[in-house]
């Protein structure tokens, strides 16, 4: 490519840098100038004609943008670099998603390495799209926020949900969530033909950030109870959601409200009234897929699904990328 966008992407050999590479490769609008990865330094990436280097041996010279799929606390190093270097960064890590250092170190028990990076506009475009437009630097959700909060939005931007009661959020996602590194609790044998639930409750580390952006869109939101399943696949996440509707809805109102707010989005899917959102509806796709099912007159179940790699992770970071460039938000994406 001789113009376009070069982009780098630092943590490309784990399963949410290895998507977002094979994304970026197709796209039109981009060339890609590095994937580094410190333990597959030298192999070939694949889909490109670069080899991996190591994340301190790149130059961010002549470089655009950067997409950081690193872990927690090294991503904000990263991203300090990156700002400094007048480079537009894509973060994919947890680090810049709070709003203050102190909502960070509440839910990672660490202080925030760069407290001075937050805040930063939050990259879900859906909710969020004035202020990623044009943006130098954004924080991209991952799978599970991702997941519940558009499964949310209409119902709280609308005010709909009854002030101060629970939100039930029983979530699921495949594998690959976790990450590439092996580990006993995701080994075949630990996770064939079972189910396991962990960090439940409101234990999770997401559940502070999922809280903050849903009373970033109603006041009067109750608690998120949320508890993560580490299901038997290697991809999708299924978030099954129950709420409680104030006076101003009724369950059988509900999914005309989200067929309504969500009609001219390209990445979001309302079903048919009746018919259920499953793995398949969104797996290997860039979409977040909605069911509503109407339970009683004030209560209803939401079922939100996507894929925890694309639109939990890679193809939600590229959507965020045309936005801040002033691109076609779905170029390359469908």
């Amino acid at each position: 490519m001789d113009s376009g966008i070069r982009a780098g992407v630092y943590g490309g050999s784990g399963y949410a840098g290895l998507d977002l590479i094979a994304i970026l490769a197709r796209h039109p609008q981009i060339d890609l100038a590095f994937a580094t990865s410190n333990t597959y330094a030298g192999d070939d990436v694949i889909d490109t004609t670069l080899q991996y280097s190591p994340a301190d041996a790149v130059s961010l010279e002549g470089v655009d943008v950067i997409f950081l799929a690193l872990p927690h606390k090294t991503s904000a190093e990263m991203a300090k670099k990156g700002i400094d270097a007048g480079v537009k960064v894509v973060d994919l890590s947890a680090d810049l998603r709070l709003d203050t250092p102190e909502a960070y170190a509440r839910s990672y028990n660490t202080p925030h390495p760069h407290p001075e990076l937050l805040p930063t506009p939050y990259g879900l475009p859906e909710i969020n799209r004035q202020n990623i437009v044009g943006a130098d630097v954004v924080a991209t959700p991952g799978c599970y926020p991702t997941t519940t909060l558009l499964g949310l939005y209409p119902a709280l931007q609308c005010g709909a949900l009854c002030e101060g009661s629970p939100i039930i959020v029983d979530a699921k996602s495949g594998v690959t969530g976790a990450g590439r590194k092996p580990s006993l609790t995701t080994h075949f044998a630990e996770v064939y033909s079972n189910l396991i639930p962990y960090k439940t409750g409101r234990s999770h580390r997401h559940v502070g950030e999922m809280e903050q952006e849903a009373r970033k869109l109603s006041d009067g939101v109750g608690p998120i109870i949320f508890c993560p399943h580490l299901l038997p696949v290697d991809r999708g996440l299924m978030a099954s959601i129950y709420v409680a509707l104030n006076e101003s809805m009724k369950s059988d109102e509900l999914h005309d409200l989200y067929a309504e707010m969500y009609g001219g989005e390209a990445l979001v899917d309302v079903l048919p009234l009746g018919e259920q959102a499953t793995l398949r509806h969104a797996v290997k796709t860039n979409r977040c897929v909605i069911s509503i099912t109407p339970v009683l007159p004030r209560h209803a179940h939401i079922t939100s699904v996507t894929d925890n790699l694309r639109k939990g992770a890679a193809s939600q970071a590229v959507q965020n990328m045309n936005l801040m460039f002033g691109l076609d938000e779905t170029l390359g994406l469908i």
